[in-house]
């Protein structure tokens, strides 16, 4: 919708962000106070209009956000890790480029928990999540899948690429000990990776890659 008067103009833009509504102050000889007053009105209307929808979007982003992220890690929650699994597999299935998710398993939490108290572990937790965050691409995803378990999604990587980040990922976690009370407490993580291509389903991709971890955690293969 575009109004247009005489100069000098005021130019106010409209509430979906599309063309502006064009407003002048209208010629004295050519309309009444009335009119000034209806325009000068609308625009004002118009510009609060625009403001609330804009505060009602950051509304619904930020709840977006509490829904999907996980209350204690930076990281997303199982719910929303398993909508983009099933989004990646879509991907990968039509493109043909396989994709993968590893499944860690941040180990000896009983451990800590008992020896420094469930803040501890609590804390322990956080740092890995942001290890991982820290450590992949924006267009992969980090997410709590339960509990000591962390899941990463590895967009347009293959099994060996996978199997080298996540070998990557656990030296990182290593290298960097929770450092709690005056203390250094050393942290590791076992992990199991599967490489997908579309077709599957998404808990069961999870199971193969929670299998996988188990497996090589009872043969020790995630010691580094």
């Amino acid at each position: 919708m575009r109004i247009v008067a005489a100069e000098p103009r005021y130019v106010a833009p409209a509430p979906d962000g599309s063309d502006a509504f064009t407003v002048a102050a209208l010629d004295e000889t050519t309309s009444t106070p009335e009119l000034r007053r209806a325009l000068l009105t609308s625009v004002a209307e118009t510009d609060e209009l625009r403001r609330k929808l804009h505060e009602a979007h950051r509304r619904i982003s930020a709840l977006e956000k509490l829904v999907d992220e996980d209350p204690l890690m930076p990281v997303c929650n199982r719910r929303a890790f398993v909508r983009e699994l099933s989004r990646m597999m879509a991907l990968a299935g039509r493109y043909g480029l396989p994709s993968s998710v590893v499944y860690f398993d941040v180990n000896n939490m009983k451990q800590i928990n008992d020896a420094h108290g469930h803040a501890a572990g609590d804390a322990a937790l956080m740092q890995v999540a942001r290890i991982f965050v820290e450590c992949v691409r924006a267009t992969d995803v980090v997410g709590r899948l339960g509990g000591d378990e962390i899941g990463v999604l590895l967009l347009r990587t293959d099994q060996v690429l996978a199997e080298a980040k996540a070998a990557e990922l656990a030296t990182r976690v290593k290298q960097r000990p929770l450092l709690w009370d005056g203390q250094n407490i050393t942290l590791s993580v076992a992990f199991g990776v599967y490489a997908f291509v579309g077709g599957e389903n998404a808990h069961a991709v999870l199971d193969a890659a929670d299998r996988e971890m188990y497996r090589r955690k009872s043969t020790r293969q995630h010691e580094l």
